[in-house]
């Protein structure tokens, strides 16, 4: 399992989340007498393993199994089930009992949901007849923190279901998730939203309040000033280009799961043969929290230094006579050497990805399509790149990128890229195209793109970007700053007000509203008015920002830098739906026919 993340220096106490899933955990276990076998479905482990260490599960008298339609090997007479409310599993779970029964096996059977049962998911053990070996209850694990200021609601294709599906259940669990956290801070007195899925979730999370109120007289202050929720699909440009800070390049080419990276043993310098090994990637580690946020460029030279500065400090130890103090720094920055080693290893690796012709040229057509300029160009890279069969993924992107800049494509021009597209990666695509289109993704041009207006209103194209000492959040796409970073920016400074006209140009409806005696008057609002210190207790006033369907590390890197800045009144956290990056944003809507 990964290495949990140290969340001592949070700007809230987001430790006591952790701890509270923890021992709800632990209470489930408990009450579920001697020794058990847990199964757990295969996408929540990675989860499960930043709330509780295996060995604090192995302490409980529990087994640790993944489902899937192999048989449960165990003596063990418990098997407890913590799984998602999905059907295809609850298949499986019933393929597991009817198995069990054909060999006589005598067991007991627990049913845990996360984060709570579904009708539906209990139709089919009815259906089954297997209702009656069951004993069901809920999991109510809403959240994780993936790291200090980065909340995941765990719901990978919440985008692709509220878009496509029309499946809007996850509007809820965000509410709630959000909810339980004014249970522990205070209820959150401003919020802004932008989007059709976040202004639903406002109106929810209100509802909540007045039917499970939060007793605000025990919070003096809440600890949390302002919530601004943002749909993925205000911005889906952004998700689209290629990531190019440290943390975003890792997500692009060796996918960051649940904090950390498996790679070859090799690339790290264990010579195993074909060994895999976990690397962790979250503040615990001090360098990363150094680097991980600074464009990929900058982290080279970062590396370089601090390894020539090592360097000098052992020529220096093995050629003159050294006092006790100065040994004891030497040892203190030998301590280091492990993480130097590592990241040197994973910056070389990425290197080879970045170097390559094809991914410069990529960002050079990325950064075309969002100056909106050269249309043809930008057309006929497309076009070739269906011709040489790159990774449809790849395609898909740069085709979302293209369309979303252009308000579509012109039907003619539309018409051709499909046929080409499923003449080349097979008919059995064209779910994918129509999950796409659906979504509004990909779409035939029915008027003038205003892409152009929005990108001079809220200046999304940086000339001169200094990404060494940068002083916009340009920097980490080299140039381009996310518009829906632009827009919390905005949004933090002076709300929605003053940018109303260009919130009207992006999908969706925005809301506005105050919902406690707490909340602040416009001058307590403003960003420039540093005189008027938002510290609650010593601590800085702090802002959640919740993406509706996901987010990318570049997007929490950009917020950090903001939240960084001087003259800066609050601290950021980000809550998401899902950490995600172009290719694993434009996965969940690949649908094969076949």
């Amino acid at each position: 399992m990964a290495q949990i993340p140290n969340l001592d220096n949070a700007p809230i106490n987001v430790a006591s989340i952790r701890d509270q899933s923890q021992k709800e955990l632990i209470t489930i276990l408990k009450n579920i007498r001697g020794r058990k076998c847990l199964v757990v479905d295969q996408k929540l482990s990675g989860s499960l393993s930043l709330i509780i260490q295996t060995s604090l599960l192995k302490e409980h008298g529990v087994e640790l199994r993944h489902l899937s339609a192999e048989p449960i090997q165990t003596e063990c007479t418990k098997v407890v089930y913590l799984v998602r409310a999905q059907l295809d599993l609850m298949k499986l779970i019933c393929l597991h009992i009817r198995g069990d029964q054909s060999k006589g096996f005598q067991r007991e059977y627990y049913v845990y949901f996360i984060p709570r049962r579904a009708v539906a998911c209990e139709k089919i053990f009815e259906e089954e007849n297997i209702h009656q070996l069951l004993t069901i209850g809920d999991y109510p694990l809403y959240l994780i923190p993936l790291d200090e200021d980065v909340l995941s609601f765990e719901l990978d294709l919440a985008y692709k279901e509220s878009l496509v599906d029309g499946d809007t259940s996850s509007l809820w669990h965000i509410a709630k998730a959000i909810h339980k956290l004014e249970f522990a801070f205070g209820v959150i007195p401003n919020v802004r939203a932008k989007g059709k899925a976040s202004v639903r979730v406002a109106d929810i999370l209100n509802r909540m309040q007045a039917e499970e109120p939060v007793n605000s007289s025990d919070i003096v202050v809440p600890e949390i000033n302002t919530l601004i929720l943002l749909d993925r699909e205000v911005d889906m440009v952004t998700p689209m280009c290629s990531q190019l800070t440290y943390e975003g390049l890792l997500d692009e080419f060796l996918h960051v799961n649940n904090g950390s990276v498996e790679l070859d043993a090799s690339i790290m310098g264990v010579q195993q043969e074909g060994k895999k090994m976990k690397v962790p990637l979250n503040s615990s580690d001090k360098l990363f929290k150094e680097i991980r946020d600074l464009n990929f460029e900058v982290v080279v030279q970062v590396l370089r230094q601090k390894a020539t500065s090592m360097k000098q400090d052992y020529t220096e130890m093995t050629t003159t006579t050294q006092t006790v103090s100065e040994l004891k720094d030497f040892v203190k920055k030998l301590n280091s050497l492990p993480e130097m080693t590592r990241h040197i290893n994973l910056a070389q690796h990425l290197s080879t990805f970045t170097s390559r012709p094809s991914f410069l040229a990529r960002l050079d057509m990325e950064h075309t399509m969002v100056e909106a300029q050269s249309y043809d160009i930008c057309f006929e890279y497309i076009e070739e790149m269906i011709h040489k069969q790159e990774p449809l993924i790849n395609v898909l992107r740069m085709l979302i990128l293209f369309s979303i800049t252009n308000a579509g494509l012109p039907k003619k021009n539309f018409d051709y890229l499909r046929r080409e597209l499923l003449h080349s990666y097979g008919f059995e695509h064209m779910a994918t195209l129509n999950n796409l289109e659906k979504a509004g993704l990909l779409k035939k041009q029915e008027s003038k793109s205003n892409w152009l207006t929005i990108k001079r209103a809220l200046q999304l194209v940086v000339d001169d970007t200094d990404t060494a000492n940068p002083n916009d959040i340009a920097y980490v796409f080299s140039g381009y700053a996310p518009l829906s970073i632009r827009l919390v920016q905005n949004a933090i400074r002076s709300g929605w007000r003053p940018i109303e006209e260009i919130l009207r140009m992006l999908p969706g409806p925005h809301s506005e509203s105050k919902r406690s005696r707490f909340a602040s008057s416009q001058s307590y609002d403003s960003l420039q008015d540093a005189s008027v210190d938002k510290v609650t207790g010593g601590r800085r006033s702090l802002v959640l920002v919740v993406f509706m369907g996901g987010v990318t590390f570049a997007e929490i890197s950009a917020l950090r830098f903001l939240g960084a800045q001087e003259g800066m009144a609050y601290d950021i956290i980000v809550g998401t739906t899902k950490v995600v990056s172009g290719q694993t944003l434009t996965e969940t809507f690949v649908q094969s026919m076949g």
